[in-house]
C-alpha cells in the first residue's frame, strides 16, 4: 500500500531533511509540500492524503489550527514534528497521536511509519479524528481564533491575521492588525507594534505576500508600513516624503514609491 503524504514546514531545510530520510521507506509517496499553515488546510482538503508530517511552530496558522482546519473532512493520520517538547506535544503523546523531535532520528521515524501502516490497515481514521477534536480542546481551545468565517472575498483568507514569531527564545502571537512598520535587514524582519519589536527569520518578499497589500504596503527598499496607522504625511526633497505613523515614528518613501502610497494614503 502506498501512503500518499504531505509535509508542511515553514523552514526549507526541514522539508528537505525530511524529504531524504523519507526516501528510504517505498511505501511513502510524497505528493506536496507546504510552508504554512493556510497552504496545508488547502491541500489537505484537495489532496486527501493518507499521512501529514506537521510543523507544529509555523507563522500565521500553527499545526493545531491546521489539524481544526480539516476537520470537517475525514482527516489523514498526523505526525506533529517540534523543536520544542513542550505540554501539548506530551498531551499528544499521551493520546497516541505520534510525534517526531527535530532533528528527526531515523530509527524513531522507521517506528513512526510502522505505528502510521498499522493504523492505516486497521482503518481507525474515524477514531482518530475523534481523538484529535478531544486532544484540541483540552490542549489547544484557542487554536481556531486566527481562523476567520468563510470570507465573501475571495482573496480575504489568502492573508495571515496572527503571525507566529520565535524572538529571544520564545514564541510571540502577532496580531498583523497591531504592526505598524516592518524594516528589513537583509534575511530578517524587524517587526515593530506600538509595544514591541521583535525579529522575524524571512525575506520581504516573502513577508510581502503573507500581508494584505489593502493595509500593508511598501514603501522602501528596507520598510512596509500599515496604511491604517499613517497620521500624517511629509513633503521631502526630490519628490520624496515622511510618513508619520501613529507611535510618532517617521518612515520615509522613496520616489519609486510614491505613487503606490498616493492611492492609499490623502
Amino acid at each position: 500500500m502506498t501512503i500518499r503524504t504531505i509535509l508542511v514546514d515553514d523552514e526549507k531545510l526541514a522539508i528537505q531533511g525530511l524529504q531524504l530520510r523519507l526516501q528510504k521507506f517505498p511505501d511513502i509517496e510524497i505528493i506536496d509540500t507546504c510552508a504554512n499553515g493556510r497552504e496545508a488546510i488547502r491541500k489537505i482538503k484537495t489532496e486527501k492524503p493518507d499521512l501529514v508530517f506537521l510543523d507544529i511552530q509555523m507563522p500565521g496558522f500553527d499545526g493545531f489550527s491546521v489539524v481544526k482546519g480539516v476537520m470537517e473532512i475525514e482527516p489523514p493520520l498526523f505526525v506533529f514534528c517540534t523543536a520544542y517538547q513542550e505540554h501539548a506535544v506530551r498531551a499528544f503523546e499521551a493520546n497516541a497521536v505520534s510525534y517526531l523531535m527535530k532533528p528527526v532520528d531515523e530509527d524513531k521515524l522507521a517506528d513512526t511509519l510502522d505505528r502510521v501502516r498499522q493504523r492505516l490497515s486497521d482503518k481507525k481514521l474515524v477514531e482518530e479524528a475523534e481523538k484529535l477534536k478531544s486532544v484540541l480542546a483540552e490542549v489547544a481551545p484557542d487554536a481556531m481564533d486566527a481562523m476567520d468565517e468563510e470570507p465573501s472575498d475571495p482573496n480575504a483568507g489568502r492573508f495571515e491575521k496572527l503571525i507566529n514569531i520565535k524572538d529571544r527564545g520564545q514564541i510571540f502571537r502577532v496580531d498583523v492588525d497591531t504592526i505598524e512598520r516592518i524594516e528589513a535587514a537583509g534575511d530578517y524582519m524587524c517587526i515593530y507594534t506600538a509595544d514591541n519589536s521583535l525579529i522575524l527569520r524571512e525575506t520581504m518578499k516573502d513577508l510581502e505576500r503573507r500581508l494584505d497589500p489593502r493595509v500593508f504596503q511598501r514603501v522602501h527598499r528596507s520598510w512596509i508600513v500599515n496604511l491604517n496607522l499613517v497620521r500624517q504625511v511629509k513633503p521631502h526633497t526630490n519628490g520624496e516624503c515622511f510618513l508619520v505613523l501613529e507611535s510618532g515614528a517617521d518612515v520615509k518613501v522613496s520616489r519609486s514609491y510614491r505613487d503606490v502610497v498616493a492611492r492609499f494614503v490623502h
